[in-house]
């Protein structure tokens, strides 16, 4: 077994990057230790980060409270705050890799899901702050729309609030049909299509215990894993230039059940302590099927149907799925709401 501790190892010795998950910059110098190759932030965690540092930005936030005309502006400037940041740290390893990695994650208003023309004139805006921001926008209709007009100007992009294979399909599919786009001079802007693993699990719990389906946490937590191994071989299948992205992890299972795919894994540091305890296996599993029984019973599950089949979610349900409701809700009321009315 090699020497390395487990988040080293997966660096090092796999195809799995994984990045740091928090805007803290308190906590990203351990996790570049450990082979972090890129940031995800979003409003609650750019809330979070400022929160806690207020002093060390202290000039910062008062010239981003200062200058802001409306509330919005306000939480714009802040989370610039955050995402400049880390992207200075990482801009030596987005170099270092030809774009291949080193981007850090802005997202855009979330309050934005459905209005096309905002959310493009700030995702440029955001794309602005460094060389190195990969423009978070949500996998609704409306979202991947934005996205492929910025794929075609060469910009980054991930696209985030997705639960489900045929968001991220989608996302896949319209990268490759905007990069056939690509204007002549444009740079060559990467995508990351995200399945936050863990929400979709929290979701399927609420769903089925209210329902009385029968199924248990045993069965549940298989259910965000069942979805990303799907989608990863149906984009090995498809040979999409995009990369699949695993968020909101709610145990070293999603990691360890993973390793060894071709894909990122954003890690929030309350794992990456796990992950670094003594004792975790270090095993390439991405190719070991979820059990029968459990995915038997999981196919019951007409909320798990949509997001394990490929045609479970069609566009103009994307931003009415329960799990994104949810989380939209989240994003807005526990992060950009809580930047728009931040005092120093």
């Amino acid at each position: 077994m090699s020497g390395r501790n487990y988040l080293s190892w997966l660096a090092a010795e796999t195809r799995t990057a994984w990045w740091h998950d928090s805007g803290d910059p308190a906590e990203l110098d351990r996790a570049l230790a450990n082979g972090a190759v890129g940031v995800t932030t979003n409003p609650v965690l750019a809330a979070a980060a400022i929160r806690a540092n207020r002093d060390r930005w202290r000039d910062g936030i008062r010239a981003a409270i200062d200058g802001a005309k409306t509330p919005a502006a306000k939480a714009e400037g802040l989370s610039r705050i955050v995402v400049t940041e880390a992207a200075r740290r990482l801009e030596p390893t987005w170099r270092a890799t030809g774009g291949a990695q080193g981007y850090v994650c802005a997202q855009v208003n979330p309050s934005l899901a459905g209005e096309r023309a905002a959310m493009e004139d700030m995702a440029r805006r955001l794309d602005a702050w460094a060389p190195n921001i990969a423009v978070k926008l949500p996998a609704t209709a409306a979202g991947l729309d934005v996205m492929e007009r910025l794929v075609a100007d060469g910009i980054t992009t991930t696209i985030t609030l997705s639960f489900t294979v045929a968001q991220v399909l989608a996302a896949g599919r319209r990268f490759q049909e905007a990069s056939r786009r690509r204007r002549p001079g444009a740079r060559n802007g990467r995508a990351f299509a995200v399945i936050m693993i863990g929400r979709l699990d929290e979701y399927l719990h609420e769903v089925c215990a209210d329902n009385r389906d029968g199924l248990g946490d045993e069965e549940i937590r298989w259910a965000g894993l069942a979805v990303v191994k799907r989608a990863y071989r149906a984009y090995r299948e498809n040979g999409f230039g995009a990369t699949l992205m695993v968020a909101a992890l709610r145990g070293t299972y999603h990691m360890t059940n993973l390793a060894g795919a071709g894909l990122v894994m954003s890690i929030h540091p309350t794992y990456q302590n796990a992950l670094l305890e003594d004792g975790v296996e270090r095993v390439q599993r991405i190719d070991e099927p979820v059990p029968a029984p459990i995915l038997a019973k999981l196919e019951r599950v007409p909320e798990f149907v949509k997001a394990y089949e490929p045609d479970g979610l069609c566009g103009k349900d994307m931003v009415s799925y329960g799990v994104t409701q949810r989380t939209l809700s989240q994003f807005i009321e526990s992060g950009w709401k809580q930047l728009e009315q931040f005092a120093p």
